[in-house]
């Protein structure tokens, strides 16, 4: 009896310290797993209120999302090469976009933002946009625009390249 007695004590010891090992852990661990969802769930809330959009780099992971987003069509094959851009600091916002894509994408931006060819406003609205290797203002000038607008604040312009496959879209509000 007298060596059943410190067995018990050591095997209930040893039985505490592990169990307290694992349940540290678990516990480091579940703190872990409670980080990384917290700032998932904060990067996500972030991106919904700021998104990010890579303006030196074409075909990013927050490029495709924006052209989601902002064109509405889906991502096929023939886009390419997607810049943007945005200024949505202040009373106004301007979102810009160029990418390569075929004609029949080009026709389907057109009907989903209703844009019309515009022959009464001259007007590219150059003086609101940045400047970007990318964005080539002497090009757009000489393409055809198409425009939206709601009336009011929000208008949409609309340019596409035929001989290049290139588009140019710029969505602003005032």
């Amino acid at each position: 009896m007298k060596l059943f007695y410190p067995i018990i004590l050591i095997f209930t010891v040893s039985a505490s310290v592990f169990a307290c090992g694992r349940i540290g852990r678990n516990v480091k661990k579940g703190f872990k797993s409670i980080k990384e969802y917290a700032s998932g769930r904060i990067d996500q809330v972030a991106e919904k209120v700021f998104p990010v959009f890579d303006s030196d780099t074409p075909d990013t992971e927050n490029n495709r999302r924006r052209f989601i987003e902002f064109i509405g069509v889906d991502l096929t094959p023939d886009i390419r090469s997607i810049y943007c851009f945005d200024d949505a600091i202040g009373a106004d916002r301007d979102y810009m976009f160029a990418f390569d894509c075929l004609p029949s994408t080009s026709e389907k931006i057109i009907i989903r933002h209703r844009l019309t060819i515009d022959t009464v406003n001259s007007d590219n609205g150059f003086f609101m946009q940045d400047d970007f290797e990318w964005w080539d203002k002497e090009k757009i000038a000489e393409l055809d625009k198409y425009s939206w607008t709601d009336g009011a604040r929000n208008h949409k312009y609309y340019w596409y390249d035929n001989l290049n496959g290139k588009a140019y879209f710029f969505e602003f509000d005032m």
